[in-house]
């Protein structure tokens, strides 16, 4: 499961929106915010909708503007209160006070054509193997083995600790780590990725070889 090319195109796409973010010219709310995510990497968006899924308490799946501006502060984006309720505002497209969380995550996230959201959730349903919608450790267990692991054969570190280290990839930056990747958060994390990666094929083989597909 190594991810060294993503690591690599993670790290363009953090230089990349930085500077992006550094000339100064006026852009489009969203496309804004998602610059501030992928500057922060691909946890960028993730650690945003794991901020929002947190404050969902009662799972209506929607945000009003308190909460959308706490989701945005609590994981550390640059923005102003100015420029977070004018984004609201553009989210709130029919002016009721309150913005679809999913609707918005996948308006934020970039763009994917059908055959890259398809080779996502194949590597998300291969490791999802109680078909429960998220990732844990024990689903991991039941998928890949760990015995050729370097620090597994030198007693470094246990399966179930390897196992753990991995889903934590997908937490970094986010807040409140509960150690369980949803389908929702393995898209947008990829999405990321994908964002930096213009060659379909390369991107599928990227996919293919760090999950064995």
């Amino acid at each position: 499961m190594h991810r060294e090319n993503a690591y690599s195109k993670e790290a363009e796409l953090k230089n990349l929106a930085k500077r992006e973010l550094a000339n100064g010219l006026d852009k489009d709310p969203i496309y804004k915010l998602r610059l501030q995510c992928f500057s922060r990497g691909a946890t960028g968006i993730l650690g945003l909708s794991r901020s929002f899924r947190v404050m969902d308490d009662d799972g209506s799946k929607s945000l009003s503007p308190e909460e959308f501006k706490k989701g945005v502060t609590d994981i550390g984006l640059d923005l102003t209160d100015s420029e977070i309720d004018e984004m609201f505002s553009s989210f709130d497209t029919d002016g009721s006070g309150n913005i679809n969380m999913t609707e918005f995550l996948v308006k934020l996230r970039p763009p994917m054509n059908n055959s890259r959201i398809s080779i996502i959730e194949k590597a998300f349903d291969k490791m999802d193997a109680n078909g429960d919608g998220q990732i844990t450790v024990t689903d991991l267990k039941n998928v890949y083995s760990v015995r050729d692991h370097p620090k597994y054969l030198s007693g470094e570190m246990t399966e179930t600790q390897i196992f753990t280290q991995f889903l934590k990839n997908f937490e970094v930056g986010a807040p409140n780590p509960d150690g369980i990747v949803t389908r929702e958060e393995f898209i947008n994390y990829y999405a990321t990725i994908s964002a930096s990666i213009d060659n379909d094929a390369y991107f599928d083989l990227m996919m293919r070889q760090a999950y064995k597909l």
